[in-house]
């Protein structure tokens, strides 16, 4: 019987590289944090100049009672790429994340995936580093203090970007979970913030020349 073989592919071209939790924090402590955001931040601020090349499909959105699942795919005409990610703001008290994600990227001219990452850290750092953009950019001149309101794990990665890429070096925190604040400050401990921590949103921002929230509470959220 002569049975046809499909052609084999390329050497390489079918092995897909995979970047692991543990080998993204391996590769970002490698680097330096307030060193990668700074150069991630770049990269974004260069996308952002060639926005007109990228497809603007919006996110697929699930949502239930509990959360949200989406896709988010785009191209700009030579790679494709869509990222997973969820957000289920009980899953902290499970002890779980609120946000996990994973991400693949592929090549537009063969469809053959180059790369399946995950993405829940890499979501993190992304986030911290378009805010600091928006700031360098809306923020007064010479800005040093900021005030966030949320002291989640997000929290950290924004105080960090803000820092790399404006020199902000005084927080004032505020969460209505003081636990999450002590925790925070105690995380960026070492880091070259001088840390207020406050009792109210009210006393977080006086001061401030930059507020930031990383909460997940969809109650009064707006979509400008």
């Amino acid at each position: 019987m002569n049975t046809m073989m499909p052609p084999k592919p390329p050497a390489g071209v079918n092995i897909v590289p995979f970047v692991s939790v543990d080998n993204m924090m391996r590769l970002v402590l490698h680097v330096g944090v307030e060193t990668f955001l700074a150069e991630l931040a770049a990269y974004i601020e260069d996308d952002f100049r060639r926005w007109e090349r990228f497809d603007k499909t919006p996110r697929i959105a699930s949502h239930s009672r509990e959360g949200v699942i989406e896709l988010m795919p785009t191209s700009d005409g030579e790679t494709y790429g869509f990222k997973y990610v969820n957000g289920h703001p009980k899953n902290t008290k499970e002890g779980l994340q609120t946000v996990t994600a994973f991400g693949v990227l592929s090549n537009v001219h063969t469809g053959y995936p180059a790369l399946l990452t995950e993405m829940t850290i890499l979501t993190a750092l992304r986030t911290a580093a378009t805010s600091a953009i928006a700031a360098k950019y809306l923020a007064p001149e010479n800005s040093d203090t900021m005030a966030i309101i949320g002291n989640g794990a997000q929290s950290e990665f924004q105080a960090i970007a803000f820092k790399a890429l404006l020199g902000v070096d005084r927080l004032r925190l505020f969460d209505v979970d003081p636990s999450a604040t002590a925790k925070c400050a105690a995380n960026l401990e070492g880091h070259g913030f001088e840390i207020t921590v406050c009792r109210s949103p009210q006393e977080a921002v006086e001061g401030a020349q930059i507020l930031t929230t990383a909460t997940a509470d969809k109650q009064y959220a707006t979509i400008l």
